[in-house]
């Protein structure tokens, strides 16, 4: 998940409901300030000018911003969006863009950053997640990160997380069962938290410069 903060240099917005209240709503609701909101509205308009530009983010565009490629297929990426995109509408408003971010924010509880990622790998929506699910889920996380290990030694990781984490040996993974082995294991909530958005209004600036330098 870390790429997702070096590379998420979002863009545009649809601009018809992006007044000063609803930043104070969408505030209120997240761990944003109003401040950070405006400021994640200049981001979010950045991204879906990428692709599209129909002032939504949409799935090519998104890939664009993980990937550098709107065309490269990725499951990660996959289960984000589809994660963000919270209507199923097939594209990112920005009102879900802000909400979806703010579990990634440092301010965000660990109990909501805990239940995000376990919705994550249950690719299947089923309340568990498998064997099968946590691999293809570990297998596209290295894809995204461009990091290559051999199946048996992701098969070896695979394999001693459910080991640790199945406490009851049913064969998958439930929500308390996942809650209890990541509270065992606080290193992996790390991926659910980019530390540049306590102060996206600082950090704004550089993203916006190194986009419009990688699109001369």
């Amino acid at each position: 998940m870390s790429i997702i903060m070096s590379c998420f240099c979002f863009r545009k917005g649809n601009p018809a409901k992006t007044n000063h209240d609803q930043f104070v709503i969408l505030a209120s609701e997240t761990s944003f300030t109003v401040n950070e909101v405006e400021a994640l509205l200049d981001l979010y308009r950045k991204l879906s000018g990428t692709v599209i530009g129909d002032g939504l983010i949409h799935k090519e565009e998104f890939q664009f911003a993980l990937l550098r490629n709107s065309s490269k297929q990725n499951l990660f990426v996959d289960r984000v969006f589809d994660m963000f995109d919270i209507k199923r509408n097939g594209v990112i408003e920005f009102t879900e863009f802000v909400r979806s971010l703010s579990i990634f924010h440092p301010n965000t509880s660990p109990e909501k950053k805990i239940e995000f990622a376990f919705r994550l790998f249950d690719l299947r929506q089923s309340g568990y997640i498998g064997h099968n699910e946590l691999k293809e889920m570990v297998l596209a996380t290295l894809t995204e990160s461009d990091v290559t290990v051999p199946d048996d030694i992701v098969e070896s990781i695979v394999g001693k997380t459910m080991r640790e984490a199945d406490s009851n040996g049913d064969g998958k993974i439930d929500g308390k069962e996942w809650k209890e082995y990541v509270r065992k294991n606080p290193s992996l909530l790390k991926m659910m938290t980019l530390p540049y958005l306590k102060d996206i209004t600082l950090a704004f600036p550089s993203f916006v410069l190194r986009t419009e330098v990688e699109h001369c």
